[in-house]
């Protein structure tokens, strides 16, 4: 549920020495999984009262506003230049308003449990497109053959063998789309904006302020106002802006820059199971036994695809 660039794909900036954390990372790390985890849980609910654009719009405004703040307590400005801000429209669109949107009507059609699994090929689709667009980014047999089980893990949840009996095609196809475009934004990311000497939290609050003026203009023309405020659903859009959005982005950033970009990154496994647990138990979402067999499978074949080779010793005369 990532909307930013992490590991290679962020953007650097200056060393500087980790502040004092109040609250252990292990805290930080499980607060993480269970904000991102409950976002697919907050999007239907939010999905049950509003038009899915207007789902995104919201959710967008609000974590937008998370983060407002806190650059003003830290007093950092937005960056500078029109390259750069050309730079993070198109961020804007691949990372946030593109796979929120998709995600928000997925689940019209789609159990929460389903989109949140969906959400785990992520790292798949990134070893993928790392084979092509990243050279520098050598495939091993080990990362490959974690490709393939991936995907014959998401061929295990979506019950191939039945012919996909059951199935909402539109829907599905949809969260795996919203899926693929994290691992674009990533890449693109990495190619245009690494090395601008921006904070990440400049970089991302500005990110998301161009996504949120993106769906404020695509929203209106393909929505009308709604007739009723619905109270609970508009409590969930606000959870999913304030926590999924604004505060996980926080947390996110404070884990990379103090346990580094693979261990933060472990986070993607738990957002799974703990989004299959809250659409079970809160929503009363149907469970196949193929649904957490193959999520097992994708998770296994995701953390295959991450694994990096050990750099060679070079002998010493």
């Amino acid at each position: 549920m990532s909307t930013v660039t992490t590991s290679s794909g962020r953007v650097a900036t200056a060393p500087s020495a980790p502040p004092r954390r109040r609250f252990d990372w292990r805290l930080r790390f499980a607060a993480l999984s269970l904000i991102w985890g409950f976002s697919f849980l907050l999007i239907k609910v939010g999905t049950e009262g509003y038009a899915p654009f207007q789902v995104t719009l919201g959710r967008l405004v609000f974590g937008t506003a998370v983060l407002a703040a806190a650059m003003a307590v830290r007093r950092e400005r937005l960056p500078r230049g029109a390259r750069t801000w050309g730079h993070l429209a198109v961020a804007a669109f691949l990372l946030n308003a593109l796979p929120f949107s998709l995600f928000a009507y997925a689940e019209l059609t789609i159990p929460s449990t389903l989109a949140g699994i969906c959400n785990a090929t992520s790292p798949l689709w990134g070893m993928a497109l790392s084979l092509i667009a990243l050279s520098e980014d050598r495939p091993t047999r080990v990362r490959v053959a974690g490709l393939g089980l991936g995907f014959l893990g998401v061929l295990t949840v979506l019950g191939a063998w039945q012919g996909f009996h059951g199935l909402d095609a539109t829907g599905t196809a949809l969260a795996l789309l919203a899926s693929l475009s994290y691992p674009v934004g990533w890449i693109y990311v990495r190619r245009t904006l690494a090395g601008t000497g921006h904070s990440h939290l400049s970089m991302t609050g500005a990110q998301l302020l161009f996504a949120t003026v993106q769906l404020a203009v695509v929203t209106p023309l393909f929505t009308s106002l709604p007739t009723r405020v619905s109270v609970v659903p508009l409590l969930a859009i606000a959870a999913l802006g304030a926590l999924g959005t604004g505060l996980a982005v926080l947390l996110q950033y404070g884990l990379v820059a103090e346990v580094g970009p693979t261990t933060a990154q472990m986070v993607t496994y738990f957002i799974p199971v703990i989004a299959t647990a809250a659409g079970v138990a809160l929503l009363g979402e149907g469970l196949a036994w193929s649904t957490p067999l193959g999520a097992v499978i994708v998770l296994t074949g995701a953390a295959l695809t991450q694994v990096r080779p050990k750099p060679h010793k070079v002998a010493r005369p």
